[in-house]
């Protein structure tokens, strides 16, 4: 009887192109006063003063504007988003694994990753990497889109939710203001595919944080050598404009 041990694929879902945009905010102060908060008010009327300034505040909060006291203050009132672009990247384990295949039964897996895009304009996610391996045997790549076929070798991946062969995945999460989303080829429940380098998902604009699930899966035929069989995976998240 022939034994196959499913391996780890993508023991490397390293990340190799995020963006960091990072912003240092500075406290409001002049010689002769100064602000440790980065937003200043609440509702109603308030006064602060020293022998060199003095400011009447109702609001503040929700107000925004430039308030000159007189000749040694001025107040900028409401709270300032910085413009500087932050796109971020993180996968949320660098190792998957596979139950043991059969070439009666499909074998199925999943693993998530996250991109954080602010003010960026949008992005696209690649995946490159050779299927699971075993010594000189490469399980498959589904190089066209298709369903899961017992006894036909097939390795292939989507970015949402399945109900067959199993009910693996989950379609994005774009939390309140994500924008990204699968591209074509992975985009539809129950179809899988995969060509090292394609795009697997973009989004159009700049937004929030979008959670994508990615759903392996593995067939394998009467004739694919038994062993163990393992791979890496790499993601890239780039920056578009």
């Amino acid at each position: 009887m022939r034994k196959y041990v499913a391996g780890i694929v993508g023991a490397a879902l390293a990340l190799v192109g995020s963006l960091l945009f990072l912003t240092t905010a500075y406290a409001l102060q002049s010689a002769n006063y100064r602000f440790s908060e980065s937003a200043l008010g609440g509702i109603g009327n308030d006064k602060s003063q020293s022998a060199s300034y003095k400011a009447l505040t109702s609001g503040g909060i929700i107000g925004f504007g430039i308030s000159v006291g007189g000749a040694d203050t001025q107040i900028n009132s409401g709270t300032s988003t910085t413009s500087d672009p932050t796109l971020s990247f993180a996968v949320a384990s660098s190792g998957i694994t596979f139950p043991d295949f059969s070439p009666t039964q499909a074998s199925t897996t999943t693993s998530t990753f996250a991109v954080s895009n602010y003010t960026s304009y949008g992005y696209v996610v690649q995946i490159l990497g050779v299927p699971p391996t075993n010594g000189a045997h490469t399980i498959s790549a589904m190089s066209s889109t298709n369903v899961s076929q017992v006894g036909t070798e097939q390795y292939g991946i989507n970015l949402v939710a399945n109900t067959s062969p199993s009910s693996v995945g989950q379609n994005p999460d774009h939390g309140q203001f994500g924008f990204g989303d699968p591209t074509a080829n992975y985009n539809t429940a129950n179809n899988y595919r995969y060509v090292s380098g394609e795009t697997v998902a973009a989004a159009p604009k700049s937004s929030g944080t979008t959670v994508y699930t990615i759903s392996y899966l593995i067939n394998v035929s009467s004739l694919t050598p038994g062993g163990k069989y393992s791979g890496n995976q790499t993601i890239i998240c780039t920056a578009t404009f």
